[in-house]
């Protein structure tokens, strides 16, 4: 069973830093996609960014050039660097595990399996 615990989120002002950390468990299976969601109050669950097996990364254009999406296999744990924050970035963002192949963009939410409880993000202006 995948288990995914996300850590790092905080308060932060406009233009600083924040890393997330993702620990995972339970991935056997060599062909997994991870990826990082946000969801703010009020609006959908969006995806922010994907690392597939093959380390190809994937970003939404609101993040493209701020955010950076890593993954340390031999640590199990997946990273979501996040510089240069806006008050639109806050949200409370997720982790996630999908099994299969992704290359040609974030997936949608339904390729995702596994779920993370999440961790908040606030950026003041």
């Amino acid at each position: 069973q995948v288990q995914l615990v996300e850590s790092g989120g905080g308060s932060v002002q406009a233009g600083g830093s924040l890393r997330l950390s993702c620990a995972v468990s339970g991935v056997t299976h060599t062909s997994y996609c991870m990826g990082w969601f946000r969801q703010a109050p009020g609006k959908e669950r969006e995806g922010v960014a994907a690392i597939n097996d093959m380390d190809l990364t994937m970003y939404d254009d609101s993040v493209k050039g701020r955010f950076s999406i890593t993954k340390d296999n031999a640590n199990n744990t997946l990273y979501l660097q996040m510089n240069t924050l806006r008050p639109g970035d806050s949200a409370m963002y997720y982790c996630a595990a999908g099994r299969g192949y992704c290359g040609g963009g974030v997936p949608p939410q339904t390729f995702f399996a596994s779920w993370g409880q999440g961790t908040q993000v606030t950026v003041s202006s």
